[in-house]
């Protein structure tokens, strides 16, 4: 891939999260939310690996379907109340609608399929990108309708991922599923708080990234993909070695 696309894509990908963070109308939010996710399908499909080609095409099916019930809940949102504001989720189903839809976009369980499949597929910089920029739109837009979304839809899903988060990695060998089943439970935990304070999940998100951007940077230092290859980094990266 040339760097002229490169750039366009990362761009696009900025720009659309970006849109979606700056947005109050519902329409504009599902548009930021099109344009992230048509723009990371390149980046994860770049290799030409039959893998990537798998997880692009899991990552689209997905994305597409939860953003098609964002705009089915603020459609039955708007048709009820009027208006198209973010703000303003009044709909009960609406409200129990969106926020399936932004569980499914996060990785929630029991939505979560397709975080560990397309994880694997990947490279660790697409990993990388997938774990932390990728969840800054949907977190957005939780973090803005928490006290409007379904409480106890919001704990149950939370409280599953954290479950299924901590028992999915305990079997696997390959660092990058071990990574998405972290982030499965990571999520459930900022997903639980956001039934408390939006403020201390938005801090539990920066911790989250603050953690996983060096944690990523450092497997793909040492081209480390197995909890194998754990075992024999400090032949090439003695300092390194205690960190991961």
């Amino acid at each position: 891939m040339s760097p002229m696309i490169t750039s366009i894509l990362i761009l696009s990908l900025a720009t659309g999260t970006i849109i979606t963070m700056a947005s109050f109308h519902w329409l504009l939010a599902w548009m930021g939310l099109e344009l992230n996710t048509l723009a990371i399908l390149p980046i994860i499909s770049k290799s030409h690996h039959p893998r990537a080609t798998e997880a692009s095409t899991k990552y689209f099916l997905t994305q597409a379907a939860a953003s098609a019930l964002i705009l089915f809940s603020s459609v039955m949102n708007a048709q009820a109340t009027g208006q198209w504001s973010i703000l303003q989720l009044e709909d009960p189903l609406a409200q129990t609608l969106l926020t399936v839809a932004l569980a499914m976009k996060l990785g929630l369980a029991p939505t979560h399929f397709w975080l560990p499949e397309v994880l694997q597929g990947s490279s660790f910089k697409t990993g990388l990108i997938i774990i932390t920029w990728q969840k800054l739109a949907p977190m957005t837009l939780l973090l803005l309708t928490w006290n409007q979304a379904s409480m106890l839809t919001l704990t149950m899903m939370g409280s599953l991922s954290v479950v299924v988060g901590g028992l999915g990695g305990l079997n696997q060998t390959q660092l990058r599923k071990v990574i998405a089943f972290s982030s499965i439970a990571h999520l459930g935990w900022m997903a639980t708080i956001v039934t408390k304070s939006n403020k201390l999940a938005l801090l539990n998100l920066t911790m989250y990234i603050l953690i996983s951007t060096p944690m990523m940077l450092s497997l793909i230092f040492s081209s480390t993909k197995t909890t194998q290859d754990l075992t024999t980094t400090w032949t090439t990266s003695p300092m390194l070695a205690p960190l991961t």
